[in-house]
Formats: structure tokens, sequence, C-alpha cells
């Protein structure tokens, strides 16, 4: 029995360039999400095509209830909804054979439409032992300690460049080419969505095999725009100042550097000020 998880971010999308088009309740979000969930379909019915039995689609973008769930290709089942243990790659923990990253970005500080790391702004970088990660590294590095290759990866052209990188072998679909932070050269979706279907299919066929478990300890860093933000952050156990804005924690394996992250950015986010001259 094969099985794919699906985990399905927005910024990275067909068409998506503006902070509205991935806001809840934006008439643009509300046109997005359906260009979203398209994206997603492709993907399922790409692995369908190639034998998956079971395919799980993480909803993994802001508050996870995003993909239309009335529009999914019935071949997949939909994990909504907000505090999943592992976020944006919940459904990894039931033994997933592949992963795919649908709808994908850059992190803090790269080039790339919209991109950052889990906050839209006051993250400025995130390292994981010395080397500069995105949210596509980090859950990278989640998948290939749970034993699951990462075979497809979605979104602009910087987004398929670093997963060349952090996800050797893995097929890829440029959705938009990046101008900037909130422009782009856009594909229809006529076009992106039969590609995603085709890499889909291409990638489960030729996805390597799933390896044991090899859980591996790991120092999270944390850069951020505001001193105040470090001192905050450094109220969770385990969470230390390496320097005026950046702070730092030492975790067992990946996933629980997931966890910790995670619990780290909602403090940072409920400590962000307004704007203020």
């Amino acid at each position: 029995m094969t099985r794919v998880l699906i985990s399905a971010d927005m910024e990275g999308a067909t068409g998506t360039v503006l902070p509205a088009d991935v806001e809840t309740g934006t008439p643009r979000y509300e046109r997005f999400r359906r260009l979203l969930t398209q994206d997603v379909n492709a993907a399922v019915a790409g692995f369908a095509d190639t034998g998956a039995d079971e395919v799980i689609v993480n909803d993994a973008h802001c508050g996870m209830d995003n993909v239309l769930i009335e529009e999914l290709d019935p071949r997949a089942v939909l994990v909504v909804g907000r505090h999943k243990p592992l976020g944006m790659m919940q459904g990894l923990e039931t033994g997933v054979d592949a992963v795919a990253f649908v709808g994908y970005h850059t992190g803090a500080g790269e080039d790339g439409v919209l991109a950052h790391t889990y906050l839209s702004h006051s993250i400025l970088g995130v390292r994981i032992d010395g080397e500069p990660v995105g949210e596509g590294e980090f859950n990278a590095l989640v998948s290939a300690e749970s034993g699951a290759p990462v075979v497809l990866v979605t979104g602009d052209d910087m987004t398929c460049r670093d997963a060349a990188r952090y996800a050797p072998g893995c097929r890829t679909v440029t959705v938009k080419t990046a101008i900037s932070r909130h422009a782009a050269i856009c594909r229809t979706p006529t076009a992106t969505t039969a590609d995603i279907r085709r890499e889909a299919a291409a990638a489960l066929s030729t996805a390597p095999p799933r390896s044991a478990a090899r859980p591996t300890t790991h120092v999270v860093e944390v850069d951020v725009d505001s001193r105040h933000l470090a001192q905050r952050a450094c109220a969770l156990a385990g969470v230390e100042e390496a320097g005026p804005r950046t702070v730092r924690m030492e975790t067992p394996d990946a996933q629980e550097a997931l966890r910790r992250f995670r619990a780290l950015t909602w403090v940072i986010g409920t400590g962000r000020e307004g704007d203020w001259t």
C-alpha cells in the first residue's frame, strides 16, 4: 500500500503574488483558494495515476482551512484546522511513503514571491546547524528523519531552485517566475495543473523507497528584527539568547525542532508591535 502526504501552502500556488491573495477574508483570497485547490487536485490525480492507495492532504497555510473540501478530489482526505502537533507536516506521523510540497515559497530574507518563514515579518532568518533554512528546507529535514522522501515541490522558480538543493532528485513545477516579492510572471491554471499532474505521476513512479527513521540532534537559531522579540522568545524553556536579536535552542530531533520553533513563532507573533512613528 502506497501512501502520500501533500503539504499544501498557498503563497506558491498558481497566480498568487499579493498579500491579499493569501489573507483570509479578502475577495482575492476567495478567488485564489480555489486555484490552490486546483493545484492540490492536480497532484492528487498524478499520484493516483501512478497507483497511490491513499493521499493525505494537509492544509498548511495560515489558519490551515484554505483548501475547498467540496472541490477536493475524492481520492484524497483532508487534514484541516489549527493546533496540529506537526503543523505543516501533520500526517507524516502516519507512516507515509512519500511527501509533496504544493504551493511552497522561499524563506525569510530570500528572493521570491511572498518570501517568509512562518511570520510575514519579524523573523529575518532561520538556521539549523548553521545552515539557512526556509519552510521547505525545515519540513524536508523533518520528512527525511522520518524516512519519507520529498518527491515533488511546486511554487515559483526560486522555490524550485531551492528544492533541488534540499531534496535532490525531486520533481518540481514552476507555476510562476518571480519578478519581486509582490510580482511574478504567472502561468495559467490550465498549464500548471497539467504539469503538476504529470510531474506528480513521474515523481511517485521513480520515488526511492521509504528508509528507516534516523533522528538527529539539531541547533536552531532564529534572527528577529527587534530586541524585545528575542527577549520575549527566551521565556520559552530551552530558548536562550545568542546575540542581541538572535535566539537559539538545541533539540533531540527535527520533529521536536519543528514543534519548538512553532511555539517560538507564536510567542514572537503575539509580541509584534503595530505601526508607529
